[in-house]
């Protein structure tokens, strides 16, 4: 994206770098990273992340702030994940955007999707940062510095921001990350850096149990009080591995929560339908769909609330959109589908890349980092670019 940069990356890398930067980031973890990392970082210009940062408020607020949107938007919370004591908005919101060319040739920022749950917060940060350290990426020519923090942030002010998010006043020790066996996850190594970063135990779901109105979990044989959570089990995995818990979403539980679990539902995909903006495909629930369009090459099928891109069917056939019950539509979405295009150049052609822009909502709406997913598959996920090299899971890095 910033041709200079780009250029002079490719011309100094070196297998042998990229594998020191594989071991950097697994030292950095303490724990081996599975998903596959690319070998290079994106270089955005900074009006463009900027403009999506911006964008994605705009989304955003678009629905918090709306009382019919947050009326109608009650009927995504499954009764039986319906939990109490809701705030007013989210505290953590991800906004994913594609690079599309617009009929002028221009890059335009188009939404993917967006979702009020965490992302890779702690482990992001190692991520950019270990792709300066080990390329040498600090400063270019001129001077000027690569960053990758955003809304003017720093390691400092970010680290802080992160802390009040997600332990708030309480004790770290009676703050806890929640996760549906999170030792099997492929996001382990955030869970490790979120305890480094902030003193948060990351803590299975399976393990916690309820006395009274108290949540607790076992530890050197004693009993330890969860006073706050900061929430990472999905529902649709929960369901799909028929978990057991010793508590009930809906109980008056004395926790606080560090990303409630209603707005899960609330803004995801279940909101793209309500959207207007520039930025947004056209998008129907399939229950409101009055015909099935005839170039459905041209569309997505997407699951409201599955997750990492289960279920979805690119260019799917009238027959796969048929097949779902008529009680079951309301919970898919048919959307106008994205043709990505290739920005980054690299030894094996020209990359598409997916801009995750990072959000926590505190006293104010600020974005805060962004993850990059590089592919050249029909999908940006691993499954769609298996043995592919120069793809997969990066940062952004901008000068200023």
């Amino acid at each position: 994206m910033i041709p200079i940069l780009r250029k002079q990356f490719n011309a100094s890398f070196t297998p042998d770098k990229y594998q020191a930067f594989l071991r950097c980031i697994d030292d950095a973890c303490g724990t081996h990273v599975q998903f596959r990392l690319s070998e290079t970082p994106c270089f955005f210009p900074r009006t463009l992340l900027d403009r999506m940062a911006e964008d994605g408020k705009e989304l955003i607020r678009q629905l918090v702030e709306s009382p019919e949107y947050c009326a109608k938007s009650e009927a995504s919370i499954p009764p039986e994940f319906r939990v109490p004591n809701e705030p007013a908005g989210p505290l953590f919101v991800q906004v994913d955007f594609g690079l599309v060319r617009d009929t002028r040739g221009e890059l335009q920022p188009k939404l993917v999707e967006l979702q009020a749950f965490p992302s890779l917060y702690a482990y992001q940060v190692t991520l950019a940062q270990s792709y300066i350290d080990v390329y040498g990426l600090h400063r270019l020519e001129g001077g000027e510095q690569l960053r990758f923090f955003l809304s003017g942030l720093d390691d400092k002010s970010y680290r802080e921001l992160l802390r009040q998010a997600i332990v708030g006043t309480q004790d770290p020790e009676n703050v806890i990350l929640m996760e549906v066996h999170p030792e099997s996850q492929k996001t382990l190594p955030d869970f490790v850096l979120t305890e480094k970063m902030l003193g948060v135990r990351t803590v299975d779901i399976e393990a916690i149990k309820k006395y009274g109105s108290q949540l607790y979990y076992e530890r050197r044989g004693g009993r330890v009080p969860i006073r706050r959570i900061y929430n990472r089990a999905i529902v649709d995995e929960l369901q799909r591995k028929q978990v057991k818990l010793g508590f009930d979403w809906r109980d008056d539980l004395n926790v606080e929560w560090a990303g409630h679990p209603n707005w899960y539902f609330r803004i995801s995909k279940f909101s793209i339908p309500y959207l207007r903006h520039e930025s947004v495909p056209k998008t129907w629930f399939l229950d409101k769909l009055d015909e099935i369009p005839e170039d459905l090459h041209n569309y997505a099928l997407k699951p409201l609330y599955s997750f990492a891109g289960l279920g979805v069917v690119i260019a799917p056939k009238r027959e796969d959109i048929e097949a779902i019950p008529a009680e079951k539509r309301a919970d898919y979405i048919l959307q106008e589908r994205l043709h990505f295009e290739p920005v980054i150049e690299t030894p094996f052609g020209a990359t598409k890349a997916e801009v995750r822009v990072m959000y926590v909502w505190q006293e104010k709406l600020q974005a805060v980092l962004t993850i990059i997913r590089m592919g050249r598959g029909l999908m940006m996920g691993v499954d769609q670019n298996k043995n592919m090299e120069w793809v997969g899971a990066s940062a952004a890095l901008y000068a200023g």
